[in-house]
């Protein structure tokens, strides 16, 4: 086998961090990374199962690699890891099934010597960060909840947390590379324990926000049962910790959060982002949410609507109900017709456009610290404010300012974006 691997990502952060680990776990062995897959002698992929559509990829794409280049190995890993029906339809396909807390032992099925992070927690292994300036940092994996549509307690299993010291220590060393943007991510960041000391996630966010250096950071997801004053405090007191709070809905309809054993009400989770807004103005909230749940009718669906206005939300992860295998809710009836999930999610979207684009008139004529993350091709460069809006430069008469917080004037808002010019050029 050709020591050379590609890593293809599909899904969420913690998807993106697993690919960083797996990439160091191979250089530690000499592998190199390609860009061209068929030059690979192993080819990764670190699926995500959340979504129908999410799954379906790997279907497309194991065939593919085995007939364009038969002599690289397979790696299935991520979410689909483990389902028995996956494993069954691919299985002329992929070579080596590894659920990803097994990578440390990804040796033996390459026939390679063991390593000395061989009996290490996989989240122990360090990662292979592409960006020179963000970095994601895993504070555990794995989720308690067991909401009635969602796969990934059962993909990755019980909630499993990394000690505090491990991940200030992980963050320290990141800023002593110069990194700029921290973001701490797990499948539910507010249920954070340290496995040995009575350190919470508010604790934990004040210990990192609270090293040296000149940098932001972020975390994500929250779960609305589980937010805190303890952190909200944090957020409004902290000028290193950015005011943006992701935190998922799923649906504006009591009976609907019921069914999908979300724990809590609208009214409660209304609660919640009152006090938010109260402790913090001007802050970002973003959410998730699920159209077409089994059952949903339409004065349910218009309860969420109704949520949407008077949320107001900068951003929401609209997504169309599909059951997934081993849930709860795979066993109800999916009874929400394909072209009125379709409609209910532009409604929805409409709604989404109108919010963003009147939140975004409060950054107009004001100078707002960005974090530059790239250039285009027309020259100007683009990057994010601590709301997380995506700011574009103006200016294309300057140097590559990737990694570097600058201050931008903002001239010019659209309902996802916003425009401006460098403060001082």
């Amino acid at each position: 086998m050709k020591k050379t691997f590609h890593i293809i990502t599909i899904g969420c952060q913690m998807n993106k961090s697993d690919s960083e680990r797996i990439a160091f776990y191979l250089e530690s062995y000499g592998f190199k990374s390609v860009a061209d897959r068929s030059k690979a002698g192993l080819i990764i992929v670190v699926t995500c199962g959340i979504r129908q559509s999410a799954e379906d990829r790997n279907y497309g794409l194991f065939p593919k690699f085995k007939k364009e280049n038969p002599k690289a190995k397979t790696v299935l890993t991520g979410c689909l890891s483990k389902r028995k029906d996956v494993q069954k339809r691919l299985k002329k396909y992929v070579d080596i099934w590894l659920p990803i807390d097994d990578l440390p032992e990804l040796h033996k099925h390459l026939g390679l010597r063991s390593k000395k992070f061989a009996h290490r927690q996989y989240l122990e292994i360090e990662p292979d960060v592409k960006s020179l300036f963000s970095v994601f940092i895993p504070i555990g994996n794995g989720c308690n909840n067991f909401c009635s549509y969602c796969v990934v307690p059962y993909a990755r299993g019980r909630e499993k947390y990394r000690p505090a010291k491990e991940i200030v220590d992980e963050a320290r060393s990141f800023l002593k590379k110069g990194y700029k943007e921290i973001v701490l991510i797990a499948q539910n960041v507010n249920s954070y324990q340290d496995p040995k000391k009575n350190i919470r996630f508010p604790q934990l966010l004040k210990k990192v926000a609270g090293l040296k250096g000149n940098f932001w950071v972020r975390f994500s997801s929250s779960h609305p049962k589980d937010i805190s004053d303890d952190l909200i405090d944090v957020i409004a007191e902290n000028d290193k910790v950015c005011k943006h709070f992701h935190f998922a809905v799923q649906s504006g309809d009591n009976e609907v959060l019921r069914m999908m054993n979300r724990k809590y009400s609208v009214e409660q989770y209304r609660a919640v982002v009152n006090r938010i807004k109260k402790k913090v103005p001007g802050i970002a909230i973003t959410t998730d949410v699920i159209v077409g749940f089994p059952g949903e009718n339409k004065k349910q669906f218009a309860n969420t609507k109704k949520l949407f206005n008077d949320i107001s939300y900068d951003m929401a992860y609209i997504s169309q109900f599909s059951p997934r295998p081993q849930t709860v809710a795979a066993r109800f009836k999916d009874d929400v017709p394909k072209v009125e999930k379709k409609r209910r999610e532009e409604e929805l979207m409409k709604v989404l456009r109108r919010t963003s684009m009147k939140n975004n008139q409060f950054f107009l004529n004001k100078n707002i610290k960005v974090l530059i993350e790239g250039r285009k091709k027309d020259g100007s460069s683009f990057g994010k404010n601590e709301q997380g809006k995506v700011v574009k430069i103006r200016d294309k008469k300057i140097g590559d300012l990737s990694g570097k917080f600058v201050l931008v004037h903002i001239e010019e808002v659209s309902d996802f974006g916003l425009k401006g010019s460098l403060v001082g050029k």
